[in-house]
This record gives structure tokens, sequence and C-alpha cells, in this order.
């Protein structure tokens, strides 16, 4: 499959020496890290065929897709609204899709039905959420891998309390949907308990998958499925991003392959430390946080990896700009055009002749965007920054299940070339451990 037939295109030419001076990287080196990364693409091979990194199955899956309608039409049953306690892959990959529908930015319903999506767990904001819905139409999606997480169990009981306190216990089961993998070899999965001893109904996280991998599996296609989004869409982008690879595409041919390289190498042979990710769209916000998890927690392991930071156009570029290009030369840039130019309202030529703003009038506002966003990547470029580009001609389902399969790639070649495992996160587990200690110690 050729590259013009992914719904993107990603260009890495102002990237090189030969194109931006010495912060750029020699065609040698990245050709050299283009070997490596052939290396984990024979790995990627391997364990799709094996079927050891469930992951690479998705995008062909289709057997799953009667129970997740099946459950959606349930929660959608005489609700008005719907929230989704969960915390990092857990609810990122679903505010991503959530924002292709103009949630977070606008004013959303599907179907008459409000989704809210509060992951960040805050005090004040659980009051006002739970406090400002009509709790007799309001249904709860639990999401929880490991069905231990503290964030989304202390949400769910506080859900519940305010039910039973509201004269709706009775009714509980009726309004909760919890999503988490079995319990296996023996080890308790406590929100799945929850979930039985109360007759919440459940669907299974695949346990091969992690969360901040599972946005192709039901974790991300439920809350797809509740917004009115096309499931199988979501798929198909994913499955045009792996199918080059699997048919046996050099890292060269491979998009998420030659991003890796270029990652690793400008780690290794230019002192990146930071990986800048900017967009101009708001619908792009929650997907550039979901990429900054998956970066981070995948690689940053044993003193490697570099720093995802996400910046929004064009807002950020008169917040973060100046640094950028008269700052520590730390970064590399990757920048998420999307075609605006004739799109949103129009400042009328006649009411801007009589201002200053003249050169604006006949102008959209996708326009100033447009320029804007090029004009941003252009002067990085000259000024010696390396920026990566990717061109989206369109944003809806199959774009954003290519971008998501295209960083999950991306991210695993990058581990196995770092020689660090994409897949755990050892050290978030100490402060897991601690919070419960805190929490042990102000009950006794």
């Amino acid at each position: 499959m050729a590259a013009t037939d992914l719904p993107y295109r990603q260009s890495i030419d102002n990237c090189f020496a030969d194109r931006i001076g010495e912060q750029g990287l020699s065609r040698e080196k990245f050709k050299a890290a283009l070997s490596e990364a052939n290396a984990a693409l024979g790995w990627l091979r391997e364990a799709h065929d094996s079927g050891a990194l469930p992951l690479l199955r998705l995008p062909a899956r289709t057997d799953d897709l009667a129970r997740i309608d099946e459950v959606a039409e349930q929660i959608l049953n005489n609700t008005t609204d719907i929230v989704v306690f969960g915390i990092g892959g857990s609810a990122l990959g679903a505010q991503a899709l959530a924002q292709l529908t103009g949630w977070g930015t606008q004013a959303h319903k599907q179907k008459g039905v409000h989704i809210h999506i509060p992951d960040n767990l805050d005090a004040t904001t659980m009051e006002a959420v739970l406090g400002n819905l009509d709790l007799r139409t309001t249904r709860f999606l639990v999401v929880s891998k490991s069905g231990g997480t503290v964030e989304p169990a202390i949400q769910t009981l506080a859900a519940m309390g305010a039910l039973e306190k509201a004269g709706g216990g009775k009714y509980m089961k009726h309004h909760f949907a919890v999503l988490t993998e079995p319990a296996k070899n023996g080890k308790p999965n406590p929100m799945r308990a929850l979930a039985e001893a109360n007759g919440f109904p459940t669907l299974e996280h695949d346990p091969g998958v992690g969360g901040r991998y599972a946005v192709l599996s039901n974790v991300g296609l439920l809350p797809a499925r509740l917004i009115g989004l096309d499931m199988k869409a979501i798929r198909h982008g994913a499955a045009a991003v792996l199918k080059p690879i699997l048919d046996g595409a050099s890292a060269e041919d491979s998009a998420p392959a030659a991003g890796a390289a270029l990652q690793v190498a400008m780690m290794r042979e230019k002192g990146i430390a930071m990986s800048v990710v900017a967009a101009y769209a708001d619908r792009l916000d929650r997907f550039l946080a979901w990429y900054c998890q998956l970066w981070a927690e995948s690689l940053g392991k044993d003193g490697k990896g570099t720093t995802p930071v996400r910046a929004l156009g064009p807002v950020d570029q008169h917040s973060q700009l100046q640094l950028w290009l008269a700052g520590p030369k730390d970064k590399l840039f990757t920048m998420f055009l999307t075609d605006t130019k004739g799109r949103g309202p129009e400042a009328l030529a006649g009411i801007a002749a009589k201002t200053d703003f003249a050169f604006l009038g006949g102008h959209k506002v996708g326009d100033l965007v447009d320029a804007e966003q090029r004009a941003t990547a252009d002067t990085l470029a000259r000024n010696g920054r390396p920026v990566r580009q990717f061109s989206l001609p369109s944003l809806d389902e199959r774009t954003l299940g290519a971008l998501f399969m295209h960083f999950m790639l991306e991210t695993i070649i990058a581990g196995r070339m770092l020689g660090v495992d994409p897949f755990d996160q050892p050290a978030v587990e100490e402060g897991k451990i601690l919070a419960k200690s805190y929490l042990a110690e102000e009950k006794a």
C-alpha cells in the first residue's frame, strides 16, 4: 500500500542538515536508524502472526462490535447524560474521538444525549458534575483495565453515593456499565467484583492490550459508538497504516517506522530532549494529550526518552513560539496541518475596509488559520529547527484511527530501538502505593 493511500501525509524533509543546517540530521545517520527500525518491523510482523501483541489484531476485528452495540443501546436508553469514568488511556482516547464531534469546544449532543468525560480527578469538578445532572436519566460508563485504579474507583463510589442519596439506590444497576479485564490467575479485580455484586453490565477489557494502547478496542470504540461515530471507519484507518508493515514494507516506506527512526536518531545525534506536537485545530487537542501519555509513559525509562509537549495553534504560537525560535535547540517539532482554507465565518470586505484590518476583508477564519500554521512551520525550518509535518486533508474517524495506529507503532518501534519495554510503567507504581498508604494513615 502506497503512502498516498493513507488519510494523512508525513513529511520529514525539514529535519535534515541539507535543508535546515547544523541542527538537522545527516542522511547517513537517518539511514543507519532506518536499519534498526527494520529489525523492529520484523519483530512486529512476528508478533502479529503469533498473536503475541493483540493490539496488532484489533484493526481487522469485527466480532466484538455487536456486543459494543448492545451495551451502547442499553446505556442510551432513556438517557440525557452519559458520564465516562476513567483516567489516562482509559479516557484520553475517548476524549480524542469525542472531539471529532466538537466535544470539549462547543455544546454537543448525540441523539439528545450529553457526553461528559471528567478524566482528571478533581473534587470541585466531581461535585459540579454530580450536582448539575439529572441523576434519574444519567448513565455512567466506568473504564478500568485492572479494576484496581483508585481514581475511577472513587468516582464510581461517589456516583453510587449520589444516586443512593437521591433515592435511586434500587435502580442502581440501570445506571452503570463497567469495562474491565476478567479476574485471572487468582488475582482479584475489585471493579469487576463491584459490578457483579450490583448487577452492572460488563464488557471485557483485553488483558493483552495496555490502557494507553487500547483506543482501538472497546475502550475507545464504546464511547465512540455512544457519541455517534463510525467504529468500523476508525479501525479501517488503523488498518491502512498497519497493512504496509504486514505486507513487508521497509522502514523507509513505512510512515511510523520512518518517524521512529527520525525521533531516535535525533535523540542520539542532536541531543533532542523534547518532542513538541502542535496542531492548528481545537479538535486535535485531546489527541495531542493522548500522544503525550503514550510517548512519555512508554519510553521514559532507564534515563532514555524525550519529554512530550503539546501545543495548540494559533494560541500557543503566541505563548511558545518565541522560546521555540530563540530558546534551547533541544526540540523536534511535529506539526499537524489541517485543511482549513475557505472554512468558517467570513470577515466581510465592506466592514473590514472601514478599519485598519482591511487586509482581512473577504477572508474566512480558516484562511487566517491556514496562513498561520504554514507560516509557523516555515519559520521554524528557516531558523534551523527540525520540523516534521502531517498534512490532514480531512479530520474524521478514518484519519484519527490512522493517527492512533501510526503513533502507537512509532512508539513501539522507538522502544525496540532504544532497548526499553514500551508496554510497562514501573516507575508509576511507587506513587500509587504511597497514596494508598496516606489514605490508610488518615483512617487510622
